[in-house]
């Protein structure tokens, strides 16, 4: 509990266990790109090409208008700012630093594989269908919090599974297909929040990594603080006002994996390069694309505080590629694991994106 920076005094210099190396230390953002921000409203027709056409350049990209209430969002941000500003002897309780525990506060330790800490600290919640079954250990403070959570969850898995069926129709598979296993586990919301920080050119919020599920939906808030890595820089990605930050992880990489060469042969799978394009497959596309890192920053002036939905495949679920998406002459060039077993070696050798695909390539 004494390494949850939220309940800690304000500090004049930062801590040396937050210090990265000179040589670890990323350089400032210089890139003027944005992200694309999408209608979800509009034409399905046009929405998806709009889709496609933002992960071909960009692999992230904005959605607005996507169903999840603006009275929703808003109260889901202020219950997770009014959670992190209570006394610390009513969030020690839930502290837990048991990886093992899927409902815990925690001091930001996640990726730490050198001895880094980060800046950050989390609120973690495992959200089952319904919400409602599955909290009985969450935070009883503030008061609205599981009534919050609830009313966000639902309708923004309901946003990724929307997204995930037009990656299906662009892909040739049944409309139903991350349906089931797939997206049968808990849905994950990771409370982030970043405290205002002394010398925020020392260290991060958190590392560039990947994403280990199906897909992200990101309330970022009002501060920025979200980077993603593009063409050897860093886009800052601004605020937009009841948007979603969306961002593919590595169990989807895995679901559509193929390879290139065979994609022209197949006329009714022109949307396909596209599709590989968004999801920024390293394993699909054979090392010819990569999978998209990002990183969180810090800043000196004000707290920030995000909420990322995870969107999960049930623990026993196999992972692996569509079986409509290769054959012969198109082997698998990565192995097929259960969903708890990439877990474990994803624990192991860390997030960035060179590390999962070494431990799981054939």
């Amino acid at each position: 509990m004494e390494n949850l920076l939220s309940s800690a005094p304000s500090l004049a210099t930062l801590p040396d266990r937050f210090v990265f190396p000179p040589d670890q230390r990323l350089p400032a953002s210089t890139c003027t790109v944005s992200l694309p921000v999408i209608d979800l409203s509009r034409g399905r027709d046009e929405v998806r090409r709009a889709v496609l056409d933002a992960g071909k350049e960009l692999g992230f990209f904005q959605v607005v208008n996507h169903g999840v209430s603006a009275e929703a969002m808003r109260a889901m941000e202020a219950v997770s700012e009014e959670f992190f500003r209570l006394p610390a002897a009513e969030k020690a309780p839930f502290y837990s630093e048991d990886t093992g525990k899927p409902n815990r506060l925690f001091s930001s330790t996640t990726y730490e594989i050198g001895g880094e800490r980060y800046w950050r600290d989390c609120l973690r919640l495992a959200c089952g269908s319904p919400v409602g079954d599955t909290k009985n250990d969450w935070p009883d403070k503030p008061q609205k919090l599981r009534e919050v959570v609830e009313k966000f969850v639902e309708p923004t898995r309901g946003v990724g599974m929307e997204l995930l069926r037009l990656l299906c129709e662009g892909m040739g598979l049944r409309p139903d297909y991350f349906e089931g296993d797939l997206t049968g586990g808990d849905v994950i919301i990771n409370v982030n929040h970043y405290p205002p920080c002394p010398d925020p050119g020392l260290t991060l919020g958190l590392p560039p990594h990947c994403d280990r599920n199906l897909i992200t939906l990101l309330l970022q808030g009002a501060v920025q603080g979200l980077q993603v890595s593009y063409k050897g820089d860093w886009i800052n990605v601004e605020p937009v006002a009841n948007a979603f930050v969306i961002n593919f992880g590595h169990q989807l990489e895995a679901v559509v994996h193929s390879s290139l060469p065979r994609l022209p042969q197949i006329a009714q799978f022109s949307w396909l390069i596209d599709v590989f394009f968004l999801a920024s497959m390293q394993i699909a596309t054979n090392g010819l694309l990569k999978s998209i890192e990002h990183r969180a920053m810090t800043n000196a002036a004000v707290a920030r505080t995000s909420v990322a939905t995870f969107i999960m495949p049930a623990a026993d679920s196999l992972i692996g590629p569509a079986k409509e998406l290769v054959g012969e002459g198109n082997p698998p060039r990565y192995r097929s694991v259960t969903f708890d077993e990439f877990m474990r070696v994803y624990r192991t050798v860390g997030a960035r994106r060179e590390s999962v695909e070494k431990a799981f390539k054939l």
